[in-house]
């Protein structure tokens, strides 16, 4: 366990199932502000999640491989405990809509007293992402039918949109 929280430091936690472009923004933008920055995907055993957390750490790390300052882990438990237990110091958090800042703002306050060492920093969504949600994204790979390929690739990046394509068709295209 790190003895101490770095500043330069930040953990991106989320499901990320799947990973969108939304996603990918933040960790972008997030990597050019923290000199590290630590994605987390969160095991929740009462979900039931379309990929395997082995398929979205495999995505996530496919996706992000570009990005030499990021890695990525999955975790189970509450996010200020793997964000503490990663050494960051930081938690980064997305936001698209007066909703999303709504229910961020609420979680911050509760990770500020489950762990008041570890601050939170939102990043505004990029305005091009603001409508991509990962349930979205399912919804048009499962009813989407042949077009779904093109139709996702406005959403995800193209490993995704093959494993979408694989969970949903059998074959990627």
């Amino acid at each position: 366990m790190p003895s101490a929280l770095n500043p330069r430091h930040a953990a991106y936690v989320g499901s990320f199932d799947p990973l969108t472009l939304g996603h990918e923004d933040i960790v972008r933008r997030g990597a050019g502000i923290f000199e590290r920055i630590t994605v987390g995907i969160g095991i929740n055993t009462e979900k039931r999640a379309l990929f395997s957390s082995h398929e979205r750490l495999e995505l996530a790390r496919t996706v992000l491989s570009a990005h030499p300052n990021v890695d990525v882990e999955c975790f189970t438990g509450l996010a200020v405990d793997f964000v503490r237990r990663c050494g960051a110091a930081v938690m980064l958090r997305g936001v698209r809509t007066l909703t999303d800042i709504e229910s961020e703002f609420t979680m911050s306050l509760a990770n500020r007293v489950l762990a008041s060492d570890i601050e939170t920093v939102f990043l505004m969504a990029s305005e091009k992402y603001t409508h991509i949600s990962s349930t979205l994204i399912k919804q048009i790979a499962q009813l989407g039918h042949a077009e779904s390929a093109d139709k996702l690739r406005g959403f995800v990046s193209e490993p995704i949109v093959k494993a979408l394509l694989g969970k949903f068709t059998g074959s990627p295209r």
